[in-house]
């Protein structure tokens, strides 16, 4: 009877774990704190994502110019703007490889090139070029304008001979006709058949004199268009030596001022270098540059905002990159009117401004970068004077 009791007590006492054991049909809902979670994340994600894409442009935009601190109530902020460039040569000069003219030669061999940073003066050579072919083509040309100046000078005197001798047989018959003139006017007192022979001489001397005459200007007129073709072969012949040795001269290529000569980086063999002795190089490819260092500038690119700080005549002070130590002072000489494109964005756009360098040190040479620290302060003190 206990036991009974008991085991219905336990039943009973099972019976609610065992429902709240059961699985549910129903699909589980998230709770409140696993959603916000999820939510959160996301957010960071899409933070970090945009924080990369910022860091990417960033780096690709050049870095702006650092302006110093400006004045309270100034337009314009005054102090120094750093600008970076790069010097040149006011005075230079290209160098390219000869253009030959009347002929096709794909490819020109260096033979003889002054070496890089060597100094030159007006006429010194700078690099010669293979010129044999243009050699031989002027000594073959020689030899033959040679021979045909004297075949000219031959016929000429040929035709001197000639004419001598055909003027003299014209005045011979002059001569007779003058006789038989003569002889027939003493017709009338000659017998019938001595009138006859005189009238027959008197007509062939004139017909003589006439053919003599005539021929006379046709073999002149020979005479000087044969010696006017070989006058012409001559010039010619002479016009195309002329030309060949100006191609040979042009294979020997000389300093138009005095300078430095600078080797320019060009395609060669598959690969970028600088010309050397025993390169081939196309006709018209400029190889080298003959630069002043006594008067040189830098020239830089400011953006839009730096540009409008900026005015002709403000001092700068010119540092190269490669040389700390030396810094020089410099001008703005040049603004230039029209931007241009940047490297990165079309929006992005450019002034080109050019500083003059005061001074010279053999070591300021072309294509070295340069900061250049422009003075504002110098225009902000003429503005507060005007």
């Amino acid at each position: 009877m206990h036991s009974s009791t008991a085991e219905e007590s336990a039943r009973v006492a099972l019976e609610p774990n065992q429902e709240t054991t059961q699985p549910s049909t129903s699909s589980p809902q998230p709770s409140p704190k696993r959603r916000l979670g999820r939510f959160l994340t996301i957010v960071i994600a899409v933070l970090a994502f945009a924080a990369l894409i910022l860091a990417v442009f960033r780096d690709k935009v050049p870095p702006a110019t650092t302006v110093a601190p400006a004045a309270a109530g100034d337009a314009h902020p005054g102090g120094t703007l750093r600008l970076k460039g790069t010097t040149e040569a006011v005075r230079m000069s290209g160098i390219l490889a000869p253009v030959l003219s009347g002929q096709f030669v794909a490819t020109l061999t260096v033979v003889k090139l002054t070496p890089n940073g060597t100094r030159v003066k007006q006429g010194d050579l700078l690099a010669e070029f293979d010129r044999q072919a243009q050699i031989r083509d002027s000594i073959d040309k020689q030899a033959e304008y040679d021979k045909l100046a004297n075949q000219v000078v031959g016929e000429q005197a040929k035709e001197d001979a000639a004419r001598a001798k055909d003027e003299t047989e014209l005045k011979q018959a002059e001569d007779s006709l003058s006789k038989a003139q003569l002889e027939k006017e003493k017709a009338e007192i000659m017998s019938r058949i001595d009138a006859e022979k005189a009238q027959e001489n008197l007509e062939e001397a004139q017909a003589t004199l006439a053919q003599l005459r005539e021929t006379f200007a046709l073999k002149r007129r020979a005479a000087r268009a044969a010696i006017r073709i070989l006058a012409i072969q001559r010039d010619r012949t002479r016009q195309i030596m002329m030309h060949a040795r100006a191609d040979a001269d042009l294979m020997q290529i000389r300093s138009p001022l005095d300078g430095v000569v600078v080797l320019n980086t060009i395609w060669k063999q598959g690969k970028m270098g600088e010309v050397q002795e025993g390169d081939q190089l196309r006709p018209g490819n400029p190889f080298m540059q003959v630069v002043d260092p006594s008067v040189m500038q830098v020239r830089v690119p400011a953006n839009q905002q730096d540009f409008l700080s900026l005015r002709a005549g403000q001092p700068a002070r010119v540092h190269l990159d490669a040389y700390p130590d030396l810094v020089f002072p410099g001008t703005l000489e040049e603004m230039a009117p029209v931007a241009r494109s940047g490297d990165f964005s079309s929006r992005l756009r450019n002034f080109a401004v050019v500083f003059s360098i005061t001074g010279q040190d053999p070591r300021l040479m072309p294509d070295l970068s340069a900061a250049v620290d422009v003075d504002l302060t110098h225009d902000s003190a003429a503005k507060g004077a005007r």
